[in-house]
This record gives structure tokens, C-alpha cells and sequence, in this order.
């Protein structure tokens, strides 16, 4: 079996990226409207780290681990991967609900001439929700682990910035349950247990890369990792940004995101 070599840190990184949704399970409990602003800027500051990082750093790495094995049609086998990558987040989305509720985020306290039926809906949009943030975090688990056995450096940035969009996820799984129970300890296990799905995607990357990928095509499942954390950018984080607070604040976490990490990488590299 080929063991990839950082797998300790590569598994490490992916659980704690994966947990901060009990984070967000702690913030549901004290957010109001007007916080969720901050929210803006660290979803616009995720959505800058990704995309900078896929664009920059996975895609030229990932040609440079095809073009040696695949030098006439290297270009050809990244632009695949890519596609490959966002076909599967778009078929995820297609078969699954939109995993933030935005209302319930922002008005948790609608009220609803019946009480008991209110609180049914607000459980079950709670447990949909973490159903969903567990498909969704699967592949991201994968992409966390198989960039940080390639490098280290590089799976630390995709692993921040997954963790800080993990907890508006948390939030959006915590916030409806607390308010149908009343109960914060049920709330809070269930926006952790959303966020465990991203260690079982490790898991299952260790597997897949030990007993049935070839090392020359490890290439392209980079460029796959790359094609769904670009989707993620664009299709979840920059919408909420958006919502939480405006457009302008969610350009400037957007430029923040993608100069800090620019800015990290060089002194790193």
C-alpha cells in the first residue's frame, strides 16, 4: 500500500477544519443580525484564500506532476480534473437543498400562529441542514487531506480557509435547533457532528491514494480539489457574503483573504 507521507498532519488539519462547525454551533447562540456582518468578511476572506490557492498554487502544481508522465497532453488531463471537480460539487448542489437557510440565520425569531408546527420546521431545517453540510464537507475533507500530503504549506491555507467558512455552517445547523429545543447541548452536537464528515473524506482519500491511484495521477485529483473549492467560492461563500452584510464588505474580505495569503505563501516559500 502506498502511504502518502504527511498523513498525521495532513489527518490533523482536516479534523480541526472540519470541528470549527461546533464553533459556529457556539456562536449561534450569542449572534445577532447586526454581528453576522463579521460573518461577511470572513466568508469573503475564505472565498479569497480558495480561489487564490486553486488558481495559483494547486493548478501549476498539479502540471507539474503530470507534465514529466504526460508531456504532450498534460494541459489537456488539468483542464479535465478541473471540470471533474466542479461536475461533482454541481451534482451534489442538484441533488441537495441549499444548506444555509439565510432567514432562519437572520430572523430566528419569526413569529408563527402555531407554535408547535414552528418548531417542528425549525428542527427539521436544522437536521436537513446538517445532513447536507455533511455531503458537502466530504469532498472538502478529501481536498484538505490529498493538498497537505502533497504540501504541507499549501494544506494549511485550504485548511483555514475551510475552517473559518465552517462556522457560518455550524450556525446555520445550531441556530433553528436551539431555537425549536431550547436545548444547547443537543444544538451543538449537531453543528459538530455536520463537521465529521470531513475526516471520513481524509480517511477515504488515504484509502483511494494507498491501493488505487497510480502516483502520476494524483495530478488530476488536484485539479479536481481545485475545480470544487473554486465552485464552493463561487457558488456558497460569496452569495452569503453578500447577504450577511454588502457587497462592498464582502470585496474587501475577499481582497484581504487572497493579499494575506499571497503574502503568507511568500514568506513561507
Amino acid at each position: 500500500m502506498n502511504i502518502p507521507e504527511n498523513v498525521a498532519i495532513a489527518f490533523s488539519f482536516t479534523m480541526l477544519a472540519g470541528l470549527t462547525t461546533a464553533i459556529g454551533g457556539c456562536v449561534a447562540f450569542f449572534s445577532k443580525k447586526d454581528n453576522l456582518k463579521v460573518l461577511s468578511l470572513g466568508l469573503g476572506f475564505s472565498a479569497g484564500v480558495m480561489i487564490f490557492i486553486s488558481l495559483m498554487d494547486i493548478i501549476p502544481e498539479s502540471k507539474l506532476m503530470l507534465k514529466a508522465n504526460f508531456p504532450n497532453s498534460f494541459e489537456w488531463l488539468v483542464f479535465g480534473g478541473f471540470i471533474a471537480g466542479l461536475i461533482l460539487s454541481v451534482l451534489i448542489d442538484y441533488f441537495l437543498p441549499d444548506h444555509v437557510d439565510t432567514n432562519e440565520l437572520k430572523h430566528p425569531e419569526v413569529p408563527d400562529e402555531n407554535n408547535h408546527y414552528k418548531h417542528y420546521k425549525l428542527k427539521r431545517a436544522g437536521i436537513m441542514t446538517a445532513v447536507a453540510i455533511c455531503v458537502h464537507n466530504f469532498p472538502e475533507g478529501m481536498a484538505t487531506f490529498l493538498t497537505t500530503t502533497q504540501d504541507v504549506t499549501l494544506g494549511l491555507s485550504v485548511a483555514l480557509a475551510i475552517a473559518i467558512h465552517n462556522i457560518p455552517e455550524g450556525i446555520a445547523v445550531a441556530l433553528p435547533i436551539y431555537q425549536a429545543t431550547g436545548k444547547k447541548r443537543y444544538a451543538m452536537l449537531y453543528a459538530a457532528l455536520s463537521g465529521v464528515t470531513e475526516p471520513i473524506g481524509a480517511l477515504v482519500g488515504m484509502f483511494i491514494f494507498g491501493l488505487f491511484l497510480p502516483q502520476i495521477l494524483v495530478g488530476i485529483l488536484m485539479a479536481g480539489v481545485a475545480g470544487i473549492m473554486t465552485y464552493i467560492s463561487f457558488d456558497t461563500l460569496l452569495p452569503l457574503a453578500k447577504e450577511y452584510g454588502n457587497w462592498h464588505l464582502s470585496i474587501v474580505g475577499i481582497m484581504s483573504g487572497i493579499l494575506f495569503i499571497w503574502f503568507g505563501l511568500i514568506l513561507l516559500g
